[in-house]
């Protein structure tokens, strides 16, 4: 029987902020007191530290087991994952997100948080500053449980679920990102007014009315996104089985009474939306600000979940019925 391939795929350390030079802080006369705060830097040391000795253990596990694996930072990689039986994203739901960018239907994923927020350190040092960490959302191990739930995913014992993705088309053109979370069409300046158009229309050709819109843009979340920035901005939290989409146009500018009912709403799996972008200049954003394409004047956009699947292996409490 031939070795299982495993990639690993983590979260790069210069996410982590340097540690000033001895006496820069003092010298510099732009200097924030709070950035030569001994706590602030001891923890973000021990965050760095944290994450590194997730990445040492994932791999002395890996290394134990009859596996052929190797390992690649997110930052190194810029071509489809292929030709791996697992993906192990190392970091967090953001390391999560980068990694599903580069995989089809067809390679499962594991997510493994390497920092879990610690509600008591919180609690402690709310006062001084924010100590939260990464949500781990989708992520359904940690360092404690990894070989745990790494041996239940190869025995088969842990299978993934297929999680809807979202699909945009520039033109009647293809781009090459599927989201797993949720998109932002929006003026690359947060202070500028975007200007556009949208209507849904089925497969079928019916359509709905045309809303134009002023307003600080048009963000559209997956099922598993309807739990982050889009729940935030007053979205409802949708059943991760869904394949429908979630919309909702950001701060919108005197809208009509006839249009405030539907600036926030569902596309049907059978449905897509049609938004045309009217500003010089634009963007759409594809889970976080790292994989941007750019729009201009007079560009047609085409959302829909028409998009492969992303096999995820979930945490126990999403597997779970509400009733449960």
């Amino acid at each position: 029987m031939a070795r299982r391939r495993v990639l690993l795929f983590l979260k790069p350390f210069d996410v982590y902020p340097p540690r000033p030079c001895a006496g820069a802080a003092a010298s510099s006369p732009t200097s924030s007191p709070r950035a030569a705060n001994p706590k602030i830097l001891n923890y973000l040391d021990d965050r760095c530290r944290v994450h590194k000795d997730t990445i040492d253990l994932c791999q002395s596990v890996l290394q134990r087991k009859s596996l052929d694996w190797t390992s690649v930072q997110r930052n190194n990689l810029s071509q489809p994952i292929r030709d791996v039986d697992l993906v192990i994203a190392v970091g967090g739901d953001g390391t999560l997100l980068r990694a599903s960018h580069f995989l089809d239907s067809s390679v499962p994923i594991l997510g493994v948080n390497s920092d879990p927020t610690c509600p008591e350190e919180v609690d402690e040092l709310t006062d001084e500053f924010d100590a939260r960490r990464s949500t781990g959302y989708l992520c359904a191990a940690t360092a404690g449980n990894f070989e745990q739930i790494l041996d239940a995913t190869l025995d088969g014992s842990r299978h993934p679920t297929e999680l809807s993705r979202m699909s945009v088309k520039l033109n009647g053109i293809q781009l090459p990102t599927y989201a797993l979370n949720d998109i932002l069409v929006s003026h690359p300046c947060p202070a500028s007014v975007s200007r556009f158009s949208f209507r849904k229309r089925s497969n079928t050709g019916e359509s709905s009315h045309l809303i134009n819109c002023r307003s600080s843009g048009l963000r559209v979340s997956t099922a598993a996104g309807s739990t982050a920035a889009m729940l935030s901005a007053g979205g409802f939290v949708m059943p991760l089985s869904s394949r429908e989409l979630q919309y909702m146009i950001r701060e919108p500018i005197s809208p009509t009474d006839a249009d405030k009912p539907l600036l926030h709403g569902l596309v049907k799996q059978e449905q897509h939306m049609l938004v045309v972008w009217y500003n010089q200049e634009g963007a759409v954003y594809f889970d976080g600000s790292h994989v941007v394409h750019s729009i201009q004047h007079g560009d047609a956009l085409e959302i829909s979940s028409y998009a492969p699947t992303l096999k995820v292996v979930l945490p126990e409490h999403l597997l779970k019925k509400p009733s449960e």
